[in-house]
């Protein structure tokens, strides 16, 4: 009895394990493939009047990078490093309902706005910076404590040459080396203790190095002013 009850009990977990991890990849598929509504571009484009059709689609892009690095990092707090990617975050939320039901699909509950910030005085800002950072640069295979290139996320600001925007730099010394440029935020900081006395939310537990999947699609289509990106 005691043997066939045992059994029992590890085949049930075995189908937890499986049924989550299945829920988690429709969902990621489903932020992949997600068509975001029409006529959101053009919202984005009067804020940011700079922006052309193929940096819309590169927004959107960073967009999809965040919403994964939520999901992929078990719905935890996360917060957001790019200002025009938040920029159209903001201004997805605007259209209520599409919003609301793609909350639903991709996480199972709804994502709140939160401010772009980054690293600072604020230590649940700098847990989820650092969680962001972990789960986007193992979205572009890229190794989080010592990464030779930025995830696209935290390189679009300056990419796109956006004003006021959160300008990175992989490591500290090509940051802060020569130019001394206080303006540069350095990528090796989130798994630096010395910044705030911590480095919560960098990887959470070992067990989170390989639950993200590997640099994917779903970016493609459409334009300014289109249904798609």
């Amino acid at each position: 009895m005691i043997p066939a009850l045992a059994i029992g009990i590890a085949f049930a977990i075995v189908l937890a394990v499986l049924w989550s991890r299945y829920v988690r990849l429709r969902r990621e598929r489903y932020i992949r493939d997600f068509v975001l509504p029409k006529g959101l571009y053009e919202r984005l484009r009067k804020r940011r009047p700079e922006l052309e059709m193929k940096d819309c689609m590169l927004v959107a892009r960073g967009l999809r990078k965040f919403f994964l690095a939520y999901l992929n990092s078990g719905r935890k707090f996360v917060a957001m490093p790019s200002q025009v990617v938040d920029d159209l975050w903001h201004e997805f939320i605007l259209y209520t309902k599409a919003y609301e039901a793609f909350c639903k699909q991709a996480f199972g509950q709804f994502l709140h706005h939160t401010p772009a910030v980054v690293l600072g005085p604020e230590k649940r800002d700098n847990e989820g910076l650092r969680r962001v950072w972990w789960y986007a640069c193992k979205e572009e295979n890229i190794n989080p404590a010592n990464a030779l290139r930025l995830p696209l996320l935290f390189a679009l600001d300056a990419k796109l040459g956006i004003a006021n925007g959160f300008v990175y730099s992989p490591d500290c010394k090509s940051s802060r080396g020569g130019s001394g440029n206080g303006n540069v935020h350095c990528g090796t900081d989130f798994s630096d203790s010395s910044v705030d006395g911590g480095t919560d939310g960098f990887g959470d537990s070992s067990s989170d190095a390989g639950s993200a999947g590997g640099d994917g699609g779903g970016d493609g289509g459409g334009g300014c002013g289109g249904g798609g990106d």
